[in-house]
């Protein structure tokens, strides 16, 4: 299966990160992809206000990502925000207490030809100095979905230095995990992006898909203090932790085809699930 990350950086316009979307989707669909995965918060950019466009899976937001991804016969894979608990702190994420009060849920959509599903965000960013679980409420599970021959599991950024996730994804069948993330810059960041990536592949013997926001800075727009904007450096590992692609910084579009053939020998010659032991 040919696969597209779509290394973007979203905004506060929710109409114009779905116009980003969709072209980024043509794109993909133009380069051969059954898949086309962007980076969390696609919907908005962290740095805004996130409970004012905070809807259900079955929303406006959502349902026309659903109706780009059916015309476009594609899988999309993007961040969106979905209503969390009604008590909490205003949910603002990086710009402190709003006024509205609530909560929302870090949610990544899949939706496209035979797949229909969502992950909510396990493990939040109470790190650096970011409390994001002041604003978000935290998911409580693996998801995972199949499409195009393959078996995919979901994470989204925080998640990604957690090892129990992306092998529990991968007793459940998953030969890919996907990382949606808008990874917070400073100093070594995008080192510890890159080697996270790898090790989470050779954790799990699975292809990481490791999709993050651009870094604004490098198109001359300061990163906003406090809010994890982006780094970029989206990568595909193959499930020997090898780098099959890589961005830099900039927005862009990599390419890359998984084959089943390769998670399976990875696994006869490295068979960490077989050999895993719990204590």
């Amino acid at each position: 299966m040919r696969v597209a990350l779509a290394q973007i950086i979203s905004g506060r316009d929710l109409a114009g990160n779905l116009s980003i979307l969709e072209q980024e989707a043509r794109r993909a669909k133009a380069g051969g992809a059954g898949m086309v995965v962007f980076p969390e918060a696609s919907m908005r950019a962290f740095g805004n206000t996130l409970l004012d466009v905070a809807e259900p899976l079955d929303g406006p937001w959502a349902s026309r990502v659903r109706s780009i991804a059916a015309a476009l016969e594609i899988v999309v894979v993007a961040g969106m925000f979905t209503p969390g608990s009604a008590a909490g702190h205003g949910a603002s994420s990086g710009e402190g207490p709003g006024a509205a009060a609530g909560k929302v849920r870090n949610t990544l959509l899949a939706t496209g030809p035979g797949v229909e599903t969502s992950y909510d965000k396990v493990h939040l960013f109470d790190a650096f100095g970011f409390l994001e679980s002041d604003t978000v409420d935290p998911g409580t599970q693996p998801v995972t979905f199949d499409a195009g021959g393959l078996t995919f599991g979901l994470a989204t950024c925080y998640d990604i230095r957690f090892p129990a996730l992306f092998t529990a994804s991968a007793e459940r069948g998953a030969e890919v995990n996907i990382v949606c993330a808008s990874w917070a810059s400073g100093p070594g960041k995008v080192d510890q992006w890159q080697l996270l990536a790898r090790a989470r592949a050779l954790d799990s013997t699975t292809y990481v898909l490791a999709c993050g926001q651009g870094d604004p800075v490098t198109q001359g727009v300061p990163a906003k203090a406090g809010a994890p904007t982006g780094v970029g450096h989206s990568a595909v590992v193959s499930p020997f932790g090898d780098v099959i692609n890589e961005l830099d910084g900039a927005p862009g579009m990599l390419f890359a085809d998984l084959d089943a053939a390769v998670v399976k020998e990875a696994r006869q010659k490295l068979p960490v699930l077989a050999n895993r032991r719990e204590f």
